[in-house]
């Protein structure tokens, strides 16, 4: 099987990138252009341990429903 890996260099404290990694409101302006949306759960701010988010998008043409469930947390 293929695998991909990618490498970046991010020059941020290791705690910041974390709390962006969870950010609802960051991940809703950087996936915009799909109209993606949370609908459920936490809908913004930090998600944190054992929370959920909903969101709604169109990929491809089609409306896709998700919800996500952060399981296990270690910052």
């Amino acid at each position: 099987m293929p695998i991909i890996q990618i490498k970046m260099v991010i020059a941020a404290p290791i705690e910041r990138c974390f709390d962006l990694s969870r950010n609802i409101d960051l991940h809703k302006i950087s996936t915009s252009h799909t109209g993606e949306e949370a609908i459920g759960g936490v809908t913004s701010g930090l998600i944190g341990l054992s929370e959920t988010v909903t969101w709604r998008a169109r990929h491809f043409g089609i409306r896709q429903t998700l919800t996500t469930k952060v399981t296990e947390f270690e910052s």
